[in-house]
């Protein structure tokens, strides 16, 4: 019988305790140790909005197995076979020796255990901004259970009326809803001209819009100076003035927790996060590292990333487990695919923005596509804003974000498979995707944009932009901004400066349009906008072009009439 095979884990929540849990299934007679500095094992971290909302009702819910067993040290012991240390704190590797110090927090002895193989899991730390006052009671993070157990108390017990949510990321805006309904005035401070940097501007504008008309006041490009209070925070100061706060909570971002690595001479990449191979190994081949404290490959630039995800870490973690015990497994990199729910919108991306895209010298055309995410009879149909970035010289997908009240997600998922695949516009829009009127409409909504995308590099619709047309506007350019849809609807609603011809009556009233002007059409998502393009086009009018997304994806003031 051969020697015992010991691997030592340090961080015991996502990466981490998937990598235990995997090894000793592979090797039962491994002898496997976690080590985890805080309280609780295996939690789903993204779940704690929803836990402060009350939707999840306990904390042990966060932790616990599909049919609730509770993933504690007792369960990792008994069913996993993995020992637990909690409230462990790893203070130093020493690789010569291939030793782990550690400290507990009960009693405060110091110890050692030896490795064969180490697997780091540090995951990552919130970003505090070094702002006066930060310390103050009732400024939270809402990155362990901890303060979301604080937050959800607040809320609970009516003790904040008015909260500053600093930063416009994902954790932030998911809490928003919580407490718009528990009757707080949210105010949203983003130092970014926009929020959801993980958007193109337009997208996360329908995102910032949608936040107002709940009641939650976005203040963008704007910074915070920093916090005032006695004892607790009651006011956030910032460069355009001050405001009331009974409670903060901190949206900037995360950083790999990467001090032990440093400590121990391993190479971190230039993101800042552990520099690892496809096998998830670091610098030293007996020391893995997956999940949030890692720097990622991105799939379609080749270039390191830091996209720190609960998924990722969980796919990282079990690649680890398999080659500490002597499999062969990869991770080739990731699309960056996320989604979060902002009270009823969907808010998707996967793969490049456009914005990413042109930084990475790419030639791109863009689609801008609203439509009902089901059979538009259907009375579940909900609209759902897509908008696609595609490569125009090799016509290849190179990113899709969704918006609005519809099924965004299951359209990026799909785009995310379409772009693992390295998949065209023209091979996308023949996918066979299911269809039933509950579910979909006929033409579904990422092959309808697949196939606007197609038009355009076919050169049978020539688009602009939303936001060139609200340039071209601002420039006093003398265009004719057409809007197609019926008087019933341009009396309820209308753009600035539009004329409206129905695309019915079209055809009988050219007179009226000028051909030496320049002809924007629309509609409400600019499917008849096309259709009127293509009369125009056919009656001798040489300069069409089709506004994207029509009124429904319009990021700017409307008239209502």
């Amino acid at each position: 019988m051969g020697s015992l095979f010991r691997v030592v884990v340090i961080g015991g929540v996502a990466a981490g305790t998937k990598t235990a849990s995997k090894i000793t299934r592979l090797r039962p007679d491994a002898d496997v140790t976690v080590l985890e500095k805080g309280e609780f094992l295996s939690y789903a971290g993204c779940g704690l909005p929803y836990f402060v909302s009350g939707v999840v009702k306990t904390q042990h819910e966060l932790m616990a197995t599909p049919v609730g067993v509770v993933r504690d040290s007792v369960f990792f012991s008994k069913v996993k076979n993995v020992h637990v240390l909690n409230h462990t704190e790893a203070l130093a590797i020493d690789r010569t020796r291939k030793h782990v110090r550690f400290r507990r927090a009960d009693n405060g002895e110091e110890s050692e255990l030896p490795y064969d193989k180490l697997m780091l899991g540090t995951g990552a730390n919130p970003v505090i901004p070094p702002l006066p006052g930060v310390e103050l009671r009732n400024v939270f993070t809402l990155h362990g259970v901890h303060d979301a157990v604080g937050v959800r108390d607040m809320l609970r017990e009516h003790r904040a009326l008015d909260v500053v949510i600093v930063g416009g990321g994902l954790i932030g805006l998911e809490m928003t809803e919580a407490l718009v309904e528990t009757g707080c005035r949210v105010t949203v401070v983003e130092m970014l001209p926009q929020i959801l940097p993980m958007l193109d501007w337009e997208m996360a504008k329908q995102v910032e819009q949608h936040l107002e008309s709940h009641g939650v006041r976005v203040m963008t490009g704007t910074r915070v100076l920093g916090f005032e209070g006695d004892g607790a925070v009651h006011h956030v100061r910032t460069d355009h003035g001050e405001l009331s706060a009974d409670m903060v909570i901190l949206s900037v971002g995360v950083r790999p927790n990467v001090s032990l690595a440093v400590a121990a001479g391993l190479k971190l990449g230039p993101t800042g996060a552990i520099a690892v191979n496809d096998r998830m190994q670091t610098s030293d081949p007996d020391i893995y590292a997956a999940g949030d404290c890692v720097e990622n490959k991105n799939l379609l630039t080749g270039k390191p990333c830091f996209v720190p995800l609960g998924s990722t870490a969980n796919k990282q973690g079990r690649v680890a487990a398999i080659n500490i015990c002597g499999g062969d497994d990869t991770f080739p990199g990731v699309l960056g695919s996320t989604v979060c729910k902002v009270f009823d919108f969907c808010v998707g991306r996967t793969g490049l923005t456009e914005t990413e895209a042109r930084r990475e010298g790419i030639d791109v055309e863009t689609v801008l596509a609203p439509s009902p995410d089901k059979a538009h009879y259907m009375p579940t149909a909900k609209t759902l804003m897509l908008k696609l970035v595609i490569d125009r010289g090799s016509r290849k997908l190179l990113g899709a974000q969704a918006v609005g009240p519809g099924d965004g997600s299951k359209r990026i998922d799909v785009a995310a498979m379409a772009l693992t695949a390295s998949m065209t516009v023209d091979q996308l829009d023949k996918v066979d995707l299911c269809y039933a009127p509950p579910f979909s409409p006929a033409m579904d909504n990422l092959i309808t944009a697949a196939d606007v995308g197609r038009n355009k590099l076919d050169g049978h619709m020539t688009g602009v932009t939303p936001m060139d047309v609200y340039a071209k506007q601002q420039r006093g350019e003398d265009f004719i901004f057409l809007d197609v849809r019926s008087p019933e609807e341009y009396g309820e609603v209308q753009l600035p400066g539009t004329i409206n011809i129905p695309l019915g009556a079209l055809r009988k009233r050219f007179n009226e349009l000028d051909r030496n002007k320049e002809i924007i059409t629309f509609c409400k998502i600019s499917l008849r906008g096309y259709e009127a393009a293509l009369i125009l086009r056919a009656a001798g009018f040489d300069r069409v072009r089709v506004m994207d997304g029509g009124l429904a994806m319009w990021p700017y003031p409307k008239v209502t009439v």
